[in-house]
């Protein structure tokens, strides 16, 4: 289902928080789950995944996550405070050690010259230590493609956080 190199990744992130004893949790938008879905089509990975949160919905993130929703309104959802507030929010709504949020425009509609399609922001709050963020403009690549390049920084932004 998944490409391989993902699979791959996501087994080593899934390795490291075995190791640690961490638990893992998703706050995701322009990837609909995929997160999640990665996650747990590793063999094992109920060990430390515990959950996701699909917010799709400006009204999901301010209800699941408790992002204010006068920071979309002033901000968009599209914004690096957004995935910020939605990974922090997931770690303070899960009994969770990280949480990896993201929200983007996956097109192939909904793209404006200051924010076009293909710019997601992502965040990774880590409980008791730092939140990093991250955005990337991959570009009008194609829905699929924009989502399945998420997951690979996702991946790679959760190793990150725990290692600061």
């Amino acid at each position: 289902m998944f490409p391989t190199e993902l699979l791959r990744d996501a087994g080593a992130l899934l390795d490291d928080l075995k190791q640690r004893g961490l638990k893992i949790a998703t706050a995701e938008s322009c990837t609909g789950g995929l997160l999640m879905g990665l996650l747990t089509e590793i063999a094992g990975s109920s060990a430390v995944v515990e959950r996701g949160f699909i917010t799709y919905s400006n009204q999901a993130k301010s209800q699941m996550l408790g992002v204010d929703a006068g920071l979309i309104e002033r901000l968009g959802a599209v914004s690096e405070e957004v995935a910020r507030a939605m990974a922090e929010g997931a770690l303070g709504a899960a009994p969770v050690d990280l949480a990896v949020s993201v929200t983007g425009i996956a097109g192939p509609d909904g793209g404006t010259p200051q924010k076009p399609v293909g710019l997601v922001y992502l965040a990774a709050a880590m409980r008791g230590g730092a939140t990093l963020v991250r955005d990337c403009r991959f570009g009008d690549i194609g829905r699929t493609q924009i989502r399945l390049a998420t997951l690979a920084e996702a991946l790679s932004l959760a190793r990150g956080a725990m290692s600061v």
